[in-house]
């Protein structure tokens, strides 16, 4: 397999980058030629890249999900695991505010196993535990908590303050788990 031009490859990550933005923003699945005059392409520029709305939408779960199990690490290089913890769970919120615009051919790729939802899972409630136990390490975040309760209580906070249109709740909410998940501070 050739590995495709400097050209190509920004292409396919613009295209990527915009697809995202549009379906995030969408109340319903945009069209892919839609998707196409916001990137500022051809429609056959984006079947050249993605020739099915499934390869697209593959693609931009994918690319998320990467980005939210490698950005656990990377946050925890740049600050401390609580700080890397909130963070993360805002990339979570924006991966979820991705898959509204979506939904109904997600659910058909899910059901028909072209993704592998439990895999995903497992992924991301690693990403969790990777903060998790290093905020247990430096008592900067509790040790009764488990991946799954957090996992729980975001999908629970985004489905009452769904992102782009809730923002400041869901952010409140947010910090209002961030409270809990810290020690208790012990009496002196």
């Amino acid at each position: 397999m050739r590995t495709p031009r400097a050209d190509a490859a920004r292409n396919r990550d613009q295209l990527l980058a915009v697809a995202t933005r549009v379906f995030a923003s969408a109340d319903t699945e945009p069209s892919m030629r839609a998707i196409a005059r916001e990137a500022g392409v051809g429609i056959a520029t984006l079947y050249r890249h993605f020739p099915t709305r499934e390869s697209l939408v593959d693609a931009i779960y994918r690319d998320q999900v990467v980005r939210l199990t490698t950005g656990a690490h990377e946050l925890l290089g740049e600050m401390p695991p609580a700080a890397a913890m909130r963070r993360w769970m805002d990339l979570f919120g924006d991966w979820i505010a991705t898959k509204n615009g979506m939904l109904d051919t997600l659910l058909v790729m899910i059901e028909s196993g072209e993704i592998a939802h439990a895999q995903t899972r497992t992924e991301l409630l690693t990403a969790i535990t990777t903060i998790l136990d290093a905020g247990r390490a430096v008592k900067d975040l509790r040790t009764d908590i488990t991946a799954e309760d957090i996992a729980a209580s975001l999908i629970g906070i985004f489905t009452v303050a769904p992102r782009p249109e809730h923002e400041a709740k869901a952010s409140r909410l947010l910090n209002l788990l961030m409270d809990g998940l810290r020690p208790a501070a012990r009496p002196t």
